[in-house]
């Protein structure tokens, strides 16, 4: 293979135009049903803003398996996420590619076709004519007309379709077989950034998203992946145009196995799940660190929200308080309670006297959120603010230290260094509204395990949350739960995940009813889903900001 003929594709692809991106487990007895909320479109017919987003890497890597199959093994290098405002989604939305992600990109669409074509498997998955010769036309139009559809979220257009079936043609014809060509068809469809990006073009006036965005927006949303089928004959149809069509694909979609996959890319985003990857303890200090234990414990948070969404559909805010959870050996180790099975995660009721309840009893926060060598107040009181009350804490000042006093015999506990601290005014304004959160998980160390004394001194977890006195980690969650931010700041964060944008000022008539609706429908968070993804902020197309 020539590097001129490898780069055939790449030609394709620079001929496909983007032009303007921016046209801007068993079941549990389910609990009491919440009265269902008022019917019809939440909020104001108010576009909230559009823009091109480019595929997040679970994104991508989702579109492929679903594309070609979940054998199909694709290349880890790819160009990283960005998070802007604590959001993969939302970075995807302001992000540009440099120009080595366009030779990973390059090398990953290679590497994939190449495996498609050598599984007959995988080939008759997306080959559905027998070519009849070397570059047999027809067989290349209909190969790229179907595939085309599904890699581009929407037809594609005659010229598009040529310049595919021309690549395709020629490179097997340089190479000796129909099928050699292939990988070289494919790998112009995977580098185009029809597929690289979500382009949003919209139409009409009041400008509104096209079917097929709309599918794509719908599809990466609720499922974290590319529509279906199903899906797209909807936008096809028109079935798209209205708040009833919507509503009918989007409740299809919450009752799909693959809405199980959004739920957990939407946690993994809000809280930063992804972090435990890397996740780092001294081994010294922490003997029972291990590098598995980062991944486990984020399943163990995925799994809860699972039950509470799709087994339970309970009140979402029932996670900062919850008894139940899902956990391995290891994890039932350094809870100390008996693993509820030999191996594999499996479903326990933590004791009542338990100091850990819901959230903020998971190693998954109390470990992510703190040092590699010491537990954290200000992360941890960080950690509540941002993603469960969406207070915005701005950032130090420049040259401010902000390293706490090392313990000395008059202040061995954090709280106590705090309090020295806290006497800095320029730390002072913004650490008074994090670290007494923070203080008040001062028994679970760097890496989450219960204690009651730190350096010899007795820890007092107790404090106050706006006004809401608590005197340990579970009474913390409990005023956490009952915030009046809480539900509305869940609510955001859906909104926020969904359309891939900051909400702004204008948003706020929105924010604030479906808000109300999260809260009419219980606090349940898939009626919370479906409203945004019906409403008319969603629908419509707003320029980009």
């Amino acid at each position: 293979m020539t590097l001129v003929m490898k780069h055939a594709a790449t030609v394709a692809l620079l001929l496909i135009p983007l032009a303007a991106c921016d046209g801007e487990k068993a079941k549990q007895p389910a609990q009491a049903v919440a009265p269902e909320p008022p019917k019809g479109p939440v909020g104001p017919p108010t576009p909230t803003a559009s823009a091109a987003q480019r595929l997040t890497t679970a994104q991508y890597r989702n579109a492929i398996r679903d594309l070609f199959g979940p054998e199909v093994v694709v290349p880890p290098a790819l160009e990283p996420d960005v998070a802007l405002d604590g959001f993969d989604s939302v970075g995807s939305s302001k992000s540009t590619v440099s120009a080595r992600g366009v030779e990973q990109y390059e090398a990953a669409a290679f590497a994939i076709g190449n495996q498609v074509i050598a599984d007959p498997k995988l080939l008759g998955r997306v080959l559905t004519c027998k070519p009849a010769g070397v570059t047999d036309e027809a067989c290349a139009r209909t190969f790229t007309t179907a595939l085309g559809r599904r890699v581009f979220r929407r037809p594609l257009t005659p010229e598009e379709t040529t310049k595919v079936v021309t690549v395709i043609t020629t490179s097997a014809t340089t190479l000796g077989t129909f099928e050699k060509g292939l990988p070289f068809g494919i790998a112009a469809l995977l580098q185009s950034p029809n597929f690289l990006y979500r382009p949003v073009f919209g139409q009409g006036e009041p400008k509104q998203h096209t079917g097929f965005e709309l599918a794509t927006r719908l599809s990466f949303f609720l499922w974290n992946t590319i529509p279906d089928d199903a899906l797209l004959d909807a936008a096809r149809d028109g079935a798209l145009a209205s708040y009833d069509g919507v509503k009918k694909e989007v409740d299809r979609m919450l009752a799909s196995p693959l809405a199980r996959d959004g739920l957990r890319n939407f946690v993994r985003e809000w809280f930063r799940l992804g972090d435990l990857d890397r996740l780092e303890k001294d081994a010294k200090l922490f003997t029972t660190y291990s590098v598995e234990l980062g991944p486990m414990a984020r399943e163990e948070t995925l799994r809860l929200f699972e039950d509470l969404v799709f087994e339970k559909n309970a009140d979402i805010r029932d996670v900062m308080t919850t008894r139940r959870t899902f956990i391995t050996p290891k994890l039932a180790s350094m809870y100390q309670i008996p693993a509820p099975s030999a191996e594999g995660f499996a479903p326990v009721e933590l004791p009542s006297d338990s100091p850990r309840r819901g959230l903020l009893g998971q190693i998954a926060i109390l470990a992510l959120y703190a040092h590699p060598t010491s537990s954290s107040a200000t992360l941890r009181g960080k950690f509540v603010r941002e993603k469960l009350l969406c207070v915005e804490i701005p950032a130090p000042p420049v040259n401010v230290n902000t390293a706490l006093p090392e313990p000395t015999p008059d202040a061995k506990t954090l709280r106590q260094r705090v309090k020295i601290h806290l006497l800095e005014t320029s730390c002072a304004g913004c650490h008074k509204i994090m670290d007494p959160i923070g203080l008040g998980l001062e028994q679970f160390d760097g890496i989450g395990r219960y204690r009651t004394k730190e350096n010899a001194a007795l820890i007092d977890p107790s404090g106050e949350l706006d006004g809401q006195q608590f005197n340990n980690p579970g009474e913390l969650a409990e005023a956490i739960r009952n915030h009046r931010d809480f539900g509305p700041c869940i609510a955001r964060k859906v909104f926020q995940y969904g359309t891939g944008m900051k909400p702004t000022q204008e948003d706020n008539p929105t924010l604030k009813a479906l808000a109300d609706h999260f809260a009419a429908a219980g606090y349940r968070l898939k009626p919370l889903m479906a409203a945004v993804a019906t409403s008319p902020a969603f629908r419509a197309m707003g320029a980009p900001h």
